[in-house]
């Protein structure tokens, strides 16, 4: 049981953000990771929408025998994680609490900044999640969609991109934060960008980096760590175009012959909800 692996999804390549902590925090551990890249963005699709893709993409991971899985995705973790939770005995862990829980620990003032997509932001998530630990923090929302596909365009390197998030940023100048929370897992791929639209005086918050943290204290807790010698073994799978995810993947794991596949829509639709699904760790 140890030694299978812990499932991650998001709605294209911005979880891979994450998996490159968990490469970090979590070396022995085997990855199987799917990038629903075919049915990007998450964001402005209504919530119960990605709370069926959410469950669609469970059930594939499912079959892949894993014995956790990781929203990593926040839009995601917003519509889906409440329902995994409640319909899988294995661990399910999203990015919002985590990122939450670390950003009113390490905010001076209590004055948080979250950027995120649409359906993040609109969900409220983050809000009621710091709220619930720091009820006179005050929160400033930005939805930041535009990053995302910068970022899924593999422009995060470019000087363009840099301008563009310094002008949608110019916002927290009018709404001072002295902590933001990267509610997004594709934004730490524009972090250079970010910390130098917001400037020195602001702690960037990575939601993935502690959902990394968050998810090896739990599975140490419930004994399911691997600590078998043996090589770990790491698989991709995007709904969209393999190349274009390859060029993107490698070059932010540093990595390189990845063992990546391309998962047709029409697989994951077949799953269906999983409320006619439900499976435990030991059947998975």
């Amino acid at each position: 049981m140890t030694s299978q692996p812990i499932g991650f999804f998001d709605s294209g390549v911005g979880g891979l953000t994450v998996v490159k902590e968990a490469l970090k925090q979590l070396p022995n551990e085997s990855i199987v990771f799917l990038g629903d890249q075919a049915r990007l963005p998450y964001g402005p699709r209504p919530t119960q929408e990605v709370a069926h893709f959410g469950q669609q993409i469970a059930g594939f991971l499912l079959d892949q025998n894993i014995k956790a899985l990781v929203l990593a995705c926040n839009t995601a973790t917003a519509a889906a994680l409440p329902i995994l939770q409640a319909r899988l005995s294995i661990p399910v862990i999203g990015v919002i609490d985590s990122g939450s829980q670390t950003a009113v620990k390490v905010s001076a003032n209590q004055h948080i900044g979250v950027i995120a997509t649409e359906g993040t932001i609109n969900s409220h998530a983050y809000q009621q999640a710091i709220s619930s630990r720091s009820p006179h923090a005050k929160i400033e929302g930005l939805a930041c969609p535009e990053f995302v596909t910068m970022v899924e365009a593999g422009q995060y390197h470019e000087t363009q991109a840099a301008a563009k998030v310094a002008e949608r940023l110019s916002y927290f100048r009018k709404h001072p934060v002295d902590t933001l929370i990267l509610g997004c897992t594709h934004f730490p791929l524009l972090r250079p960008a970010i910390a130098s639209a917001v400037g020195p005086g602001v702690t960037l918050v990575d939601s993935g980096v502690e959902t990394v943290t968050v998810a090896k204290r739990l599975l140490a807790d419930k004994g399911l760590l691997n600590h078998d010698q043996i090589q770990p073994v790491h698989k991709f799978y995007t709904t969209g175009n393999v190349a274009n995810f390859r060029k993107i993947a490698e070059d932010w794991l540093e990595l390189s012959g990845l063992d990546i596949s391309h998962l047709p829509v029409d697989q994951l639709v077949a799953y269906g909800d999983l409320n006619v699904k439900e499976r435990s760790i030991d059947e998975a």
